[in-house]
């Protein structure tokens, strides 16, 4: 049997990361079905997009994992090097316009762009491949490595600014090692640290004038929005509060069943919902399918997550397991805090969501994951093979 029989025959066979597709596929026909209530340009766009994001796809089941990992290391230096490149003055706005005040994109005439959705996947890889065999990072000293090799492009991210994206490195670092074994009080020290830094910041924003604020000015006023909004008052409604309050106005007149198409639509259009057909999809999808629509778009993500881990947890080598891992975390943090955001729980960080919302992008870097994990759902262990990650006993990761 010559290789490429022998690799389609893996791929063809059951695994779970048949389970990965069809709930991507799904999620994404769900996607373009909300965007066509709000934007028929828009979704054809994103029709035309799902073909290309499949063609990518098939690609990303081809190599090897060891190959994938091998060139982890040289993409990541390109990645950087681009991302680095977008923030220098200078650069020419017909080449990295500025979007929403931020410098995200780059203008490639047939498409806009977004390195960092692309960053994302290289640099899981990229960790998955430096952790795959070490120790270290079962020591606290052991972790400044993970941690430096996430920061450069997450600061990269945040310069542009783009938070939404940049907040999304920390989860899949964090879950990543815990698959590895590193040690549950190291992690639970660093993830503390966080939410004390998170606690001091909202502190900041009522305690201290604007000009000693460490976040941005819109970045302050959407949490305080946000705040406001929790404690049911109105004054942030007009403004900087206006997009996230049509959201969840949005949501509750979908009710148990929704509005159907047509009433969704109008209703949608007189409430001028802002990014109806990228961030705040969530809204429009219940808005036409009610509860019954966005419990069914949860239960398609549950699926997709549970069935990613599944292929994490059924193979030995350990860059597929990591990366695997990295790439759930990613769209579960990602799932997380863009419906935070439609609810109304969490501040608005334009932040998209995965599959649904539109953007091309963001649906080719989807698919680029869903393909690797199709590649790594189907590998056959190998007969000779280093274990994966040993511990001196069942508690270590307490110790």
């Amino acid at each position: 049997m010559n290789p490429l029989t022998a690799k389609l025959t893996d791929l063809l066979r059951p695994h779970a990361g048949w389970f990965v597709l069809l709930a991507a596929v799904g999620l994404t026909v769900v996607g373009i079905t909300a965007i066509s209530t709000v934007d028929l340009q828009h979704a054809r766009a994103q029709a035309q997009w799902l073909a290309i994001a499949l063609t990518l796809m098939l690609i990303c089941l081809l190599p090897h994992p060891k190959f994938i990992g091998q060139i982890a290391g040289p993409l990541a230096v390109v990645i950087t090097l681009v991302l680095a490149i977008m923030i220098l003055p200078g650069v020419p706005r017909s080449i990295v316009p500025v979007r929403n005040g931020a410098r995200a994109w780059i203008d490639l005439r047939f498409m806009m762009l977004q390195p960092s959705e692309l960053a994302k996947i290289i640099y899981v890889l990229t960790l998955a491949w430096y952790l795959r065999h070490r120790q270290s990072y079962r020591t606290f000293r052991g972790l400044l490595v993970p941690f430096l090799i996430l920061f450069v492009p997450m600061t990269l991210v945040l310069l542009q600014p783009d938070m939404g994206t940049a907040i999304l490195f920390i989860p899949a670092l964090l879950a990543m090692l815990l698959a590895a074994g590193a040690r549950l009080r190291h992690l639970g020290s660093i993830i503390g640290l966080g939410v004390l830094t998170i606690g001091l910041n909202v502190a900041a924003i009522y305690t201290l004038p604007d000009s000693m604020q460490l976040l941005q000015s819109h970045q302050v006023a959407r949490i305080r929005a946000t705040i406001s909004r929790a404690k049911g008052e109105t004054r942030y409604l007009k403004d900087v509060g206006f997009q996230q309050d049509k959201a969840v106005t949005l949501i509750g007149a979908g009710g148990p069943d929704g509005l159907g198409e047509e009433k969704a639509r109008t209703l949608i259009a007189y409430n001028r919902l802002p990014e109806d057909h990228n961030d705040m999809i969530f809204a429009v999808v219940v808005s036409r399918w009610g509860f019954l629509g966005g419990a069914g778009v949860l239960a398609l993500y549950g699926i997709l997550i549970m069935a990613m881990l599944r292929v994490a947890a059924r193979t030995k080598e350990p860059i597929t397991r990591l990366s695997v891992v990295g790439f759930a975390s990613l769209l579960l943090s990602q799932v997380t805090i863009n419906i935070g955001m439609s609810l109304g729980i969490l501040p608005i960080i334009g932040i998209t969501l995965p599959f649904v919302s539109y953007g091309g992008s963001s649906l080719l870097a989807s698919f680029a994951m869903i393909g690797l994990v199709m590649n790594f759902a189907s590998q056959r262990p190998s007969i000779i093979q280093r274990p994966s990650f040993e511990f001196d006993h069942a508690d270590a990761l307490f110790q």
